[in-house]
């Protein structure tokens, strides 16, 4: 190796190594910065030293085991690196170091300083990593015996011939050592038991008595021999009901013997087949896996839940251990007082007594909770507008609900409510949390039929004309009924009220009362009416008597016999001849026989004819008034044709209107003049007398059917019309041409 050292240089100067060559020792094995030898540097007044180059390795043999160190600015000193092992029995014992110095012009001076490396007696030494320590294991329960063989060996004896001897300097009962370096275990080592790891220092020496010493660490190895052991002592659990998914209700914890005083991984379980609850497999933490309800299912008769809990110090297989627990779930009021129905409906008899049971809630209302208090309720006292003075619980908090006050329909303070109450009850827990509920209880009263059905008067009495046209009102019949509420009253005619043609000849409004008349009634047929009206509101019935006078009235046309005749007289005939004594016999049902008068309409030509009397009399006579005169021209016609009327001044009335109402009948005559004998007239045959009966065809106004079936008719009629003079427009045009051609002539 060379250690070239550089100087700045100027011209004239000098440079040489003081000390050098040289020849130095260094013991074998020396530690690093071991002085081997010191030089020096002489330099001219001109030179600066600059900083040392790198070295150049050149030695014999090739080493790093030395450097040059600066001691000052011309001052080096040659030291170990300890980068080489300087070992005499092993290596090089003669080493030349080159040692230059070079200024920057280029002027160097070489020398070379020979180490010597000298032989020192060293002291036995441990193989391998027994220098340093060694750490030995032994698995607990192991018989006692060998253990481990401990090597050293003599560097100064490089054939090894002289035996080493090896000691334990720190003596324990549990270890032996050979003198050849065996160590042997005494006993039978237990991790959880004693110690486990021992501290041995073993010596070894050689022949000189030189001594070299390390350390053992003898390490009992932990085997899985121990079951593992419960810590938490508790068996019993009180938990409430009610917690929550996720909730912690036990920390069993155990430990390992063989783990003790270090980490250990325990493995929990639960053996017990449930739906409560989870542990945590590797804190052993049993948390709520879901709802837990002390009030159904089996909890609500055993409230105990037990569970075997497995520990387990390998996830599977090893040793286990296993511990029987038991939760008691408490209850707690977490179910509110309820009942099957929260709405009530009681219909009571208004007359209901006082002191009458209305209600017992305590047959609708319960609590699921498991046990008292939780489960026990009452009552608050009723409430709500107008139920304080009629409603009342007996015993109070009991829900037994009876009447104390008055319901009476009539009463008019009970109107005010509308005959309905609401009460409002509270059913309430008595434990806390108070949970509570409202109840309502409407309470109706039913009425009663107290009160009969009572008409307005005993009996009516009304008057309506014969002549009074259908739908013409008659009279009103009213009954009232003291019950409230008011219920709907239905009118009805019961007897009475037909007549000869009409099986009902009067009609009642159902809602009103009111009487009318169905059709005409006729005096003459029947004067009077009886009738019975009946009332009804569905729970009572009343019927009253109601007289119809029907009003006479002049609307009867006399009638005479004959009502037709044939008579022939001769033709001279004295005026004022009762010809042939015929006589009219006239009757009217309702005019007196003086009411009558007679007169001839048309047929009688120049007078002829009279009746005497021709008033104040049902029986008259025809008479000859004037003579008849053929002779002179005057009379030509042979046979006359009379109409005779006969009316009535309803004379037997003396209302001040009866002059208005007037009747008239006819008769037809029929009479044939006679001539002489000796005169010569022309003659017609005898007339011969046919009776025709005529017959109109009338109808009721009520038909109105026969109007409408006309009209449609004729509608139908001239649609039908109309359709073929469209249709025979159309083949007109369709056959003839709108305009002639211009030879053409027309159709």
């Amino acid at each position: 190796m060379s250690f070239c050292i550089l100087f700045k240089s100027a011209v004239g100067h000098a440079l040489h190594l003081i000390h050098l060559p040289a020849t130095s020792n260094v013991a074998e094995n020396s530690p690093p910065e071991t002085s081997v030898h010191k030089f020096s540097v002489t330099l001219s007044a001109s030179l600066s030293p600059v900083i040392p180059g790198f070295p150049l390795i050149n030695s014999s043999p090739l080493t790093e085991a030395f450097r040059v160190n600066w001691l000052s600015d011309t001052d080096f000193e040659v030291v170990t690196t300890g980068k080489e092992q300087l070992d005499f029995e092993t290596g090089p014992h003669i080493f030349d170091l080159q040692i230059c110095v070079k200024d920057d012009m280029g002027v160097t001076d070489l020398q070379v300083l020979t180490v010597q490396v000298t032989d020192v007696n060293e002291p036995p030494e441990f193989q391998g990593n027994l220098a340093t320590g060694l750490d030995l294991y032994i698995v607990e329960g192991a018989k006692p015996g060998f253990i481990y063989q401990v090597e050293a060996f003599d560097p100064e004896d490089t054939r090894q011939n002289t035996p080493l001897g090896y000691f334990l300097i720190s003596p324990s009962k549990s270890f032996r050592m050979s003198a050849n370096g065996t160590l042997f275990s005494t006993t039978e080592f237990d991790f959880e038991a004693g110690h486990n790891r021992y501290h041995l220092i073993v010596e070894v020496r050689d022949s000189q008595g030189l001594r070299a010493s390390m350390e053992l660490q003898v390490n009992i190895v932990n085997i899985n021999d121990e079951i593992p052991r419960f810590t938490s002592p508790t068996h019993v659990y009180m938990i409430p009901e009610e917690l929550g998914p996720g909730a912690i209700v036990a920390n069993i914890t155990a430990e390992d013997p063989d783990d003790k005083g270090f980490t250990s991984f325990l493995f929990y379980s639960i053996t017990t087949v449930n739906s409560y609850f989870m542990i945590n497999q590797l804190t052993g933490t049993i948390q709520v896996a879901r709802r837990i309800d002390r009030d159904a299912g089996e909890l609500r008769q055993n409230p105990a839940i037990s569970l075997e809990v497995l520990v387990k110090d390998r996830p599977s297989g090893g040793q286990e251990n296993r511990k029987q627990i038991t939760f008691i779930v408490e209850d707690i009021n977490d179910n509110p007082s309820t009942c099957t129905k929260f709405t009530f409906s009681i219909m009571v008899p208004e007359r209901a007594a006082k002191g009458t049971l209305l209600l017992d809630l305590s047959k609708f209302c319960f609590d699921d909770d498991s046990k008292a208090p939780n489960n026990q309720f009452n009552f608050t006292t009723p409430s709500g507008v107008g139920s304080g003075s009629r409603f009342l619980q007996d015993p109070a908090g009991s829900g037994t609900i009876v009447l104390i006050g008055d319901l009476d329909y009539e009463n008019s303070s009970n109107l005010a409510a509308g005959n309905k109450y609401t009460v409002i009850i509270q059913v309430q827990d008595v434990a806390p949390p108070y949970y509570k509920n409202n109840i309502y209880i409407y309470i109706l009263t039913s009425p009663e039929n107290e009160f009969p059905l009572v008409f307005d008067s005993p009996s009516y009495i009304f008057a309506v004309s014969e002549l009074s046209p259908s739908r013409t009102r008659v009279g009103r019949m009213q009954a009232t009924d003291k019950d409230f509420p008011q219920r709907d009253i239905v009118y009805s005619i019961s007897t009475g009220g037909a007549s000869q043609h009409y099986p009902n000849i009067f009609w009642i409004n159902p809602q009103t009362g009111e009487l009318q008349l169905v059709t005409k009634a006729d005096y003459e047929t029947t004067p009077i009416y009886i009738l019975r009206i009946q009332a009804t509101n569905g729970e009572d019935s009343s019927s009253v008597t109601v007289t119809v006078n029907i009003i006479e009235e002049n609307d009867e046309k006399p009638i005479c016999t004959p009502n037709s005749y044939f008579l022939a007289i001769p033709v001279d005939l004295k005026v004022g001849t009762n010809i042939y004594n015929f006589k009219l016999t006239c009757t009217d049902l309702d005019s007196s026989p003086r009411s009558f008068r007679y007169s001839i309409g048309s047929g009688n030509i120049n007078s002829h004819f009279t009746f005497s009397p021709n008033a104040g009399s049902n029986v008259t006579s025809l008479i000859l008034a004037t003579r008849f005169d053929y002779a002179s021209g005057l009379d030509k016609i042979w046979n006359y044709k009379l109409l005779v009327y006969i009316t009535d001044d309803n004379l037997l009335s003396d209302r001040k209107r009866a002059a208005a109402l007037v009747e008239t009948g006819t008769v037809t005559l029929s009479i044939s003049v006679i001539p002489h004998p000796t005169t010569t007239v022309t003659t017609t045959p005898r007339p011969r007398i046919t009776y025709r009966i005529l017959r109109k065809n009338v109808y009721s106004p009520s038909a109105w059917y026969v109007p409408f079936v006309i009209t449609l008719g004729s509608m139908l009629l001239l649609g039908l019309l109309v359709s073929l003079i469209i249709l025979l427009a159309k083949a007109i045009h369709r056959h003839c041409p709108c305009k002639a051609g211009k030879h053409k002539k027309p159709l």
